[in-house]
């Protein structure tokens, strides 16, 4: 099925182009959302090693960082769209409520990681920032094993 062609749900009128259901059977936006989860893995993986290195270093978290936790928390928003179109649309999930929570609490690490880390001018907001980024990476993998 494409976007436009075939029939629709019932109370649905027109999927988005992206979210077409290619395979037809509910989970054909996979794609999507692992492109997605990558993304967040990748820049918070990223952001992981910087603030491991400062803290290796006996730095506090700097300014510069603060790009890199804002990319990380746009694609993680990004994620956070892209998996509530998908599910409105249909796509089936073995619990809801889990990985919402997950979405939620990983939207939530990094903005309290960065509040701490304005807070505590020591190595150990780069610490924090360290784990809360890894955790991000962590959670996205359960994200995609319910996904699945």
């Amino acid at each position: 099925m494409v976007a436009g062609d075939g029939p629709l749900p019932e109370g649905r009128a027109a999927w988005p182009a992206w979210a077409a259901d290619v395979r037809g059977d509910g989970r054909g936006y996979s794609g999507h959302v692992l492109a997605v989860l990558v993304s967040v893995g990748v820049l918070a993986t990223a952001l992981t090693v910087w603030a491991v290195v400062r803290a290796a270093r006996d730095q506090p978290v700097q300014g510069g960082q603060l790009p890199g936790m804002i990319a990380v928390e746009a694609a993680l928003v990004v994620q956070a769209v892209v998996v509530g179109v998908l599910q409105a649309g249909g796509h089936p999930v073995p619990d809801g409520i889990l990985l919402w929570g997950y979405v939620i609490t990983s939207l939530c690490l990094l903005p309290a990681a960065f509040a701490w880390a304005f807070v505590e001018r020591t190595r150990w907001s780069s610490v924090v920032l360290a784990i809360a980024a890894a955790v991000v990476v962590v959670l996205q993998v359960r994200i995609w094993q319910l996904w699945q």
